[in-house]
């Protein structure tokens, strides 16, 4: 019921129960083992790790898997590393690795990233993607699956010059800059030719276009150099009938209608985005994730979380394509009880 429930909602087929999804509670080993019973943690065999998460996600009612492929690994000829605090559970994560290969913003102008990463092989492309897509399938049969690029535009820039040296660049000449993000587009497009091959059915795009407050550079810029190359970027997408959602951390409320003139199908975003402007805008056109907000559920009480759950559920339940999700993850420093009592909640709303 939980992949017919998600496949619906993403095909705008008014499910019976309103579907979710969540990120990085999988991997909260006290809360999985409160919620399935079985005895698990990070240091489990990943069999036995595997076998509870699956547990997890049918007891959770999970619809969808979030996923993506095409990550930083791509650009490791030439990247920049800023580090990364702790955020899984014994802060495994954790990386004091920090360095930039760009000295200045000349240098930066002046990037090539087909002199830097070269062509890929399309077909072996093509079978990357499928293969990806047949192992989230396996390992999550009772969920809708997908495979897709993590470093689409922005995030990929971001990856290569790091935060400091592309606000620079951005500050010092914003359309030299713009010139640099059209000759990325123009490289990572080509695996989104592979992907529109690739037999696949739903495919996630991930780019963080945004801060916490919103655009980091002038709206305009984006509508220069962003947007047009997405709707080039999705074309191999949209004509081979994918369903295509969108990902941005941050706030892109401002930005929903270019997202979503560029030819995606749904929506994931986090509390600061306005998910009742997205709602009233595509709620009939477009599934849409999100949009509780992790604080409530780290801080708030039994009365705060409840509330936060109805305030999803008003803006979402009449709107065919809507996933309930904590829409900034459930990290493993999330009191158990809270995110057992937000799951009960959730539940018990959960019927249409």
């Amino acid at each position: 019921m939980s992949y017919q429930d998600g496949w619906s909602a993403i095909h705008l087929q008014m499910p019976p129960r309103v579907p979710r999804t969540e990120y990085s509670a999988e991997s909260h080993w006290d809360l999985l083992q409160a919620a399935t019973g079985m005895e698990v943690d990070a240091d489990s065999p990943p069999a036995q790790r595997l076998a509870a998460r699956r547990e997890f996600f049918r007891r959770w009612n999970f619809g969808l898997v979030w996923s993506t492929l095409v990550g930083g690994g791509v650009l490791e000829a030439c990247r920049s590393y800023m580090g990364h605090d702790e955020y899984a559970a014994g802060g495994t994560d954790r990386s004091d690795r920090v360095s930039c290969p760009f000295t200045g913003v000349d240098q930066i102008l002046r990037f090539d990233p087909w002199e830097a990463y070269g062509p890929i092989d399309r077909r072996e492309w093509i079978g990357r993607f499928e293969r990806h897509y047949a192992a989230q399938c396996d390992a999550w049969p009772d969920c809708v699956n997908m495979t897709g690029v993590y470093i689409t535009l922005v995030s990929g820039l971001i990856d290569i010059f790091g935060w400091q040296m592309l606000l620079t660049a951005l500050g010092e000449d914003p359309a030299g800059f713009g010139r640099v993000a059209e000759r990325y587009a123009s490289w990572v497009e080509q695996f989104f030719h592979a992907l529109g091959e690739a037999d696949v059915p739903v495919v996630m795009v991930h780019d963080d276009i945004v801060w916490t407050g919103g655009p980091f550079v002038h709206p305009d810029w984006y509508r220069r150099f962003v947007f047009p190359a997405y709707r080039r970027l999705f074309e191999p997408l949209v004509g081979s009938g994918k369903r295509i959602a969108f990902t941005s951390d941050g706030n892109w409320t401002q930005f929903i209608d270019d997202v979503a003139a560029a030819g995606v199908h749904g929506f994931v975003m986090e509390p600061m985005t306005d998910m009742a402007c997205v709602a009233r805008r595509y709620g009939r056109t477009h599934f849409f994730v999100g949009n509780a907000d992790t604080r409530v559920l780290l801080g708030g009480s039994h009365a705060d979380i409840r509330a936060e759950v109805e305030r999803c559920m008003a803006i979402g339940k009449e709107c065919p394509g809507f996933f309930m999700a904590v829409g900034n993850h459930i990290p493993p420093n999330t009191p158990v009880e809270s995110a057992l009592y937000y799951n009960e909640v959730y539940e018990r709303l959960s019927r249409r």
